[in-house]
């Protein structure tokens, strides 16, 4: 049995490095087959020699996040696991420090993954972004922090948040209510991401000035969108001839990003995705960037990503079967 000691300066350092009830280390220990003891100050980490080797990278990499001020949690764990499994657990110092917003609440919100640090700086440094990747990986909710942040910069004068009214498996003419309380349901993540970055009386106050418009797709037709931060949600749901309408939009001073899930199409049978095109005749144009976001960057709870994998290889065999 080989053993090997880290030292914690700070004890408080330790107590976030373990989690409650140890929950932290029990992840690093059934990964890597280890045992984790704290003994004060001390860290003994005992196992077989290379196991232990690994253990303390992650390890290390764990204490790095919690000396930039983070406060661990079962997903950034098992992340940086991750990381240290293919050996890029040097890419953690590039996610540390950027603070993307601050929360009605005063949390500040900051990327929790690689791809999601690329998918900002990807806002932050072209006009249209098109941020494509499965459920849980923070596509709306960052572009909504980032829109706010925009806002409150004074860089942009309005926030519009839109997305296709497609039902998957629902029709609208059924639902009770006015067309606004029909489609209500649909942008519903949007305004969740708007409550909590600003607080639903911020929000209902900057909605009635006219300062923020969230709308089904439908109500952009024929409009120019200037100094604006325009969010198009579950783009995967629009046909080529909605996204080039929604893209014509763009006015002088304004960003958009576009996000979809392209495993997650609800378009009639022979509609073809606008997402899908859009991602494949823009790719060379500049000022226009696509960030591809993957079960890596899941931040809902752990089985979401499980479930991404695993629909993933069900479909992977499906097309081998098909080939």
């Amino acid at each position: 049995m080989f053993e090997q000691t880290i030292n914690v300066d700070r004890m408080e350092h330790a107590v976030n490095l373990f989690g409650s009830f140890d929950e932290n280390m029990k992840l690093v220990e059934k990964q890597y087959g280890v045992d984790v003891i704290n003994r004060g100050s001390d860290i003994k980490i005992s196992g077989e020699p290379e196991n232990v080797a690994t253990a303390i990278r992650a390890i290390g990499g764990l204490l790095a996040l919690i000396n930039k001020g983070e406060v661990l949690s079962e997903q950034n764990v098992r992340y940086v696991i991750s990381l240290v499994n293919e050996g890029h657990e040097d890419k953690l110092a590039a996610m540390q420090g950027d603070v993307i917003c601050i929360t009605a609440k005063g949390k500040p919100l900051k990327p929790k993954t690689l791809g999601q640090k690329t998918y900002v700086e990807a806002i932050r440094n072209n006009t249209i972004v098109l941020g494509i990747g499965p459920a849980g990986t923070g596509k709306t909710y960052l572009a909504v922090a980032m829109a706010v942040n925009a806002f409150r910069a004074k860089e942009v004068n309005r926030i519009i948040l839109t997305r296709p009214a497609v039902e998957a498996g629902e029709k609208l003419g059924f639902l009770p209510g006015d067309l606004q309380q029909k489609v209500d349901p649909y942008l519903r993540p949007l305004y969740d991401g708007l409550f909590d970055m600003l607080g639903a009386e911020n929000f209902q106050k900057y909605q009635e000035r006219g300062n923020i418009e969230v709308a089904p797709l439908a109500y952009m037709r024929g409009r120019t969108l200037d100094d604006s931060f325009i969010i198009l949600d579950e783009a995967q749901n629009t046909t080529q001839e909605q996204m080039k309408m929604f893209l014509t939009r763009l006015g002088f001073n304004s960003k958009m990003v576009i996000t979809g899930d392209i495993t997650q199409i609800d378009l009639p049978e022979g509609k073809k995705s606008g997402l899908i095109r859009a991602a494949k005749i823009l790719k060379n144009i500049d000022d226009i960037e696509t960030v591809y976001l993957s079960e890596k960057d899941v931040v809902r709870h752990r089985l979401v990503q499980d479930i991404v994998k695993a629909y993933e290889k069900s479909e992977e065999k499906a097309n081998a079967r098909k080939d």
